[in-house]
């Protein structure tokens, strides 16, 4: 199974998804700081992470639905699909619900970061889980991967190189 969208043959969905991986991770720790020091800088780090995080996820998302529906119905991969798709989702919605909740206090004093760091740790649980999927995706399912015969890894990988 390959991906349906390429750039010079190279898969779109991931080259996209380490975007929205380092943004929801940079809100984690900028809340976290935040949490324990209260300095507004921390505290607009993780809001401007989020909507990155957030904006980000979308795009990678659009790309990844893109190769989900071409995984053929009835396979294991499909299923992993669900599964990744599941945890994506709940991590963008638990990052789109903390952005709600903090939204209009860029510029206050002392934000009230309500629910301070735990809606983005579990968020980024739930990434974690949709990137261990992602990496079943690839690794188990072979999707995203074009296939080759045994053979043909083997003269690739074997291949003779001239010297002049």
């Amino acid at each position: 199974m390959y991906s349906k969208v390429k750039i010079f043959g190279h898969p779109v969905h991931p080259m996209l998804v380490p975007f929205p991986i380092a943004f929801y991770t940079a809100t984690l720790i900028c809340a976290i700081v935040y949490s324990a020091q209260g300095d507004t800088f921390w505290f607009q780090a993780a809001y401007a992470s989020n909507v990155a995080g957030v904006v980000m996820a979308l795009v990678a998302g659009l790309f990844g639905f893109i190769d989900f529906v071409g995984i053929p119905s009835g396979t294991r991969a499909k299923k992993h699909g669900y599964q990744h798709l599941i945890f994506n989702s709940g991590a963008f919605l638990l990052f789109a619900l903390n952005l709600w909740l903090n939204s209009g206090q860029w510029d206050a004093a002392a934000p009230d970061m309500r629910f301070g760091f735990i809606l983005p740790l579990i968020g980024v649980m739930f990434m974690l889980a949709a990137g261990y999927l992602g990496w079943t995706l690839v690794q188990t399912d072979h999707v995203g991967v074009e296939s080759a015969t045994p053979e043909e890894r083997y003269a690739e990988t074997h291949r003779a190189t001239k010297f002049r």
